[in-house]
């Protein structure tokens, strides 16, 4: 497990720059190392603004040689504005030549498995799949709520509990939509890289008491490690109330 590293940037646009340019920067390196890549996205506003920002510096990346995973997903129908897959695509995987082979979203509530936990089985699926062929994942992007939750693992719930399954379904999330599919702190465990993107003055609590050293029960960020680096990349907003 990794000691985590703190960055701080003056604000949202510096914030953005930077987790963008991080993106970039674990991709090459992973391709240059292995000839691909692997990332696991993250929805939410500035988790959709770094990916845009990809799409506009995408540096050196061989997007045809990527594998991306989404952290979580709002477990609604195709073509839903709230979901997670949809915006990513508008954002940028539809303007860059993956391999839609290589793209692996979460399933949706009007397809193939209509039943969360089926869905969720489904998933867990595909990742351990890929994992048996590259052993982890590159990259796991995260973003933050003020409550402290990532991907959809929620303080006290029985998600963030869980010690085995990769994938699990929350039929009960606190924020709406409620029902949803998650990877769980141990698939991110199984990524090199984890980087937190957090803005805003409404997280500064929960970052201080992420990096103080809370229980993931309590603030499921302080949980989220990366086997070779964890990084919290902050605006001055969010690192308001680190010492």
């Amino acid at each position: 497990m990794s000691k985590p590293q703190v960055e701080v940037f003056a604000g949202n646009d510096e914030l953005v720059a930077a987790a963008a340019a991080r993106f970039v920067a674990v991709v090459t390196a992973a391709q240059a190392e292995r000839g691909s890549a692997s990332v696991v996205v993250t929805g939410g506003g500035t988790g959709i603004a770094l990916l845009e920002q990809v799409r506009k510096s995408p540096g050196a990346i061989d997007f045809s040689q990527l594998d991306v995973f989404w952290g979580d997903e709002r477990f609604v129908p195709a073509g839903d504005a709230e979901r997670n897959e949809l915006q990513a695509r508008q954002a940028l995987f539809d303007h860059v030549p993956v391999d839609p082979a290589r793209v692996h979203p979460v399933a949706t509530s009007d397809g193939e498995y209509p039943d969360p936990v089926e869905a969720a089985a489904e998933y867990s699926a595909t990742v351990h799949a890929h994992l048996a062929a590259y052993g982890g994942f590159d990259l796991h992007l995260l973003g933050m709520g003020g409550d402290g939750h990532v991907n959809s693992l929620f303080p006290h719930a029985a998600a963030v509990e869980e010690e085995h399954e990769l994938v699990v379904a929350v039929t009960d999330s606190p924020k709406p939509p409620s029902v949803r599919v998650t990877l769980t702190l141990p698939a991110v465990a199984l990524a090199r890289h984890v980087v937190l993107v957090v803005g805003g003055a409404g997280k500064a609590e929960a970052v201080a008491e992420a990096l103080a050293g809370a229980a993931a029960l309590d603030i499921p960020a302080a949980g989220a490690h990366g086997s070779d680096t964890t990084t919290w990349l902050l605006d001055e907003a969010a690192a308001a109330r680190l010492s």
